[in-house]
């Protein structure tokens, strides 16, 4: 009888589960989980979850009972501190050990923390669990409030939009001259600043955040001398790959846990999936950690069926969607690639109604649909062949988007 081990709480860990179920995996299995929640995805918990309009059925995957019905010990509020992979064994924080014959590190990230006078005060939020986003809600969903965002990444901007639509004035702090400029470039983030301001959200950019003041409680945000009004405070300034067991046990480290194409680390049986796996992809031929919710949700599979040793590859192009008021998005590419690409719009980008597309030397290596639906298959097809593509005609709406693949 094998032993299978899966520690983490999300979308990776969840998949990987379902996966060896219907694998028709027939050892045991457990999953081991430091939140009181059976495995759940994240992307609710800033847009649909957090504004009330979806339940907490949308954002668990699974009931607990799948897990009992289908033979995996899930064990919750429970902690993973110690990796002995030469004796293949892991300590829990109750003082027991589970064996393994094959081990999921799909331990994920933690919010990225900010090292200014003011962080800890209450009032002070990040957002990265589901206790999190009910904690926010909480605070949010009656409106009139005051809210103030330091960082300007997808999860502030999302953050931003679904607070100001609950009806809460909202402050943004980015200390970068473009919001979402580090994911895709001054130019798109410009829509998204354009959008905000639109809705109302005062978006301050290139500013230096001092410290948060306030005595009991968060009050305010002090920024290059000027103190901003603020009831409540989130930080969301990136994220951090959850890799202390990992490191502890003496894998393999270079922003996040280092596999193969197969999902394997450097040791033994040891496999990790999801945001803190950096691993190797096939296609660009190196290293990519992505902490987007596909990454997780495809990776699982992959490093289930590679824990029971079939031969297979992590080879997906990285996908990332967002909805902020009225824009809805879909993001597919490879962001190392995009960093250096030529951007080409086809659309309205007044109206945020067009697809733009990362081309590097004729080839598109990116590509966003923005308020333009049943593309995306096509955009992610035009990256997966890498076929060199007529820059004019991937600009021109008036020439089918199939008829550019097809050239």
């Amino acid at each position: 009888m094998t032993n299978i081990v899966i520690i983490g709480g999300g979308v990776a860990a969840g998949t990987a589960a379902k996966t060896l179920a219907a694998e028709g995996y027939a050892g045991d299995a457990t999953i081991v989980t430091e939140e009181e929640y059976p495995p759940y995805q994240r992307p609710p918990l800033s847009k649909g979850y957090l504004a009330g309009k979806e339940g907490v059925d949308a954002v668990i995957l699974r009931p607990r009972e799948w897990y009992a019905d289908h033979g995996i010990d899930l064990r919750t509020s429970t902690r993973a501190v110690e990796l002995d992979t030469a004796a293949h064994q892991v300590g829990l924080d109750d003082g027991s050990r589970l064996e393994y014959d094959s081990l999921l590190l799909a331990t994920g990230a933690s919010p990225r923390s900010l090292p200014i006078e003011g962080a800890d005060l209450p009032g002070v939020r990040m957002l990265r669990r589901l206790d999190d986003s009910d904690d926010l809600a909480g605070e949010l969903r009656g409106g009139d409030k005051r809210l103030v965002v330091i960082g300007s990444g997808w999860i502030g901007m999302e953050v931003a939009a679904t607070a100001r639509e609950l009806g809460n004035e909202v402050t943004v702090l980015e200390r970068a001259a473009v919001p979402l400029a580090v994911a895709l470039g001054a130019e798109m983030g410009e829509v998204f600043r354009a959008l905000h301001l639109q809705h109302g959200v005062d978006l301050r950019t290139s500013v230096n955040v001092e410290r948060i003041v306030g005595t009991d409680r968060a009050e305010g945000v002090l920024v290059d001398g000027e103190i901003v009004p603020a009831d409540i405070v989130l930080i969301g300034v990136g994220a951090v790959p959850n890799t202390a067991l990992a490191a502890q046990a003496g894998l393999q480290i270079n922003n996040g846990i280092l596999t193969d194409a197969a999902l394997r680390t450097s040791a033994p049986d040891v496999f990790a999936a999801g945001d803190v796996a950096n691993a190797y992809h096939p296609v660009i031929q190196r290293h990519l950690r992505s902490e987007h919710w596909a990454n997780a949700l495809n990776a699982g599979p992959v490093a289930a069926r590679s824990m029971l040793g079939e031969r297979v590859s992590f080879a997906d192009i990285p996908y990332f969607y967002t909805d902020q008021f009225d824009l809805g998005m879909e993001l597919s590419g490879y962001a190392p690639l995009m960093a250096e690409a030529e951007l080409i719009v086809r659309g309205d980008l007044a109206a945020r109604e067009f697809v733009a597309f990362w081309v590097d030397r004729k080839r598109v290596v990116g590509g966003m649909n923005v308020n333009v639906w049943e593309v995306n298959e096509t955009v992610q097809d035009l990256i997966r062949t890498g076929q060199v593509v007529d820059p004019h005609a991937l600009g021109d709406p008036s020439i089918p988007l199939q008829s550019v693949l097809a050239a």
